[in-house]
């Protein structure tokens, strides 16, 4: 393996540890050129689509770094006659590296989960679903899977909406909210992405993630529980910034790192 790419591994590896990931996820270094390369730009993604992969094509990026895996579900074929696989044979045709680190850099301290949080205010946070190393009994204080976030002061719940979107640069907010006039929220039950099975009969006055079903978010309310939705990937995109300064610092000059401009969720308010 060429130097470069494994000190990205490292660094990677250092900032989202692979064993933190859930276990049908599909992380790590997904695709490797046979042939040597240098490995001196890295473009940074949350879904590795067709127009993203034009990007990278036209910036000259050797190594792609996608939060979502490219390469999930099991592949019978590999042809043009599908997106997803389009994307995967001009990868290999353009000797491009591909790294996906998603749950496991939800899980981790100081990752995505954590990030979503610090947009409530001050408070106290814990994973709901708490990161037992294989082999021991006892969790992870502060590792795992989604976060329960205690704020020190209950605000409002239009505060609280305000804050969010001032967090993640939205205009627009999906909410189901329980009972009438401006409540105080205390607590905050949040998972980036689709939290529906992280958040499921969690005690919290709110529920912040991406998407939830329909019936999880009837549930939810009938729970006495509120529910902000923001669209999938418009939790997640936001912590690309902070992991591009990571791999900055982590692999010095010499080393280019972008954020992808292409990359948006592919649902929008109108």
């Amino acid at each position: 393996m060429p130097a470069q790419l494994k000190k990205l591994l490292e660094a990677l590896e250092e900032i989202a540890p692979l064993e933190l990931a859930e276990e049908w996820d599909n992380v790590g270094l997904l695709l490797c050129p046979s042939r040597k390369r240098t490995f001196r730009k890295i473009l940074l993604t949350i879904d590795l689509t067709e127009p993203v992969l034009e990007e990278a094509l036209r910036v000259g990026a050797d190594t792609i770094v996608a939060y979502h895996p490219p390469i999930f579900d099991p592949l019978n074929e590999i042809t043009p006659s599908e997106a997803r696989q389009r994307v995967i044979l001009r990868l290999v045709e353009a000797r491009i590296a591909v790294y996906s680190p998603h749950t496991a850099l939800d899980a981790v301290v100081g990752g995505v989960n954590d990030w979503l949080a610090q947009g409530l205010g001050e408070g106290d946070s814990a994973p709901i679903i708490p990161f037992v190393q294989p082999g021991f009994e006892t969790a992870e204080v502060a590792t795992g899977q989604g976060r329960l976030v205690r704020l020190r002061s209950p605000v409002t719940l239009s505060t609280l909406i305000r804050r969010v979107k001032s967090h993640l640069c939205l205009k627009k907010l999906r909410v189901a909210k329980v009972g009438r006039g401006n409540p105080l929220v205390s607590s905050v039950g949040l998972c980036a992405g689709a939290g529906g099975s992280v958040l499921g009969g969690v005690e919290a006055d709110v529920y912040l993630t991406g998407e939830m079903r329909h019936h999880d978010v009837l549930d939810a309310n009938a729970l006495g529980t509120t529910v902000i939705l923001c669209e999938h990937t418009n939790t997640e995109r936001g912590y690309l910034r902070i992991l591009r300064s990571r791999l900055t610092r982590a692999l010095g000059k010499g080393v280019e790192v972008r954020v992808s401009r292409t990359d948006t969720d592919p649902l929008g308010f109108f």
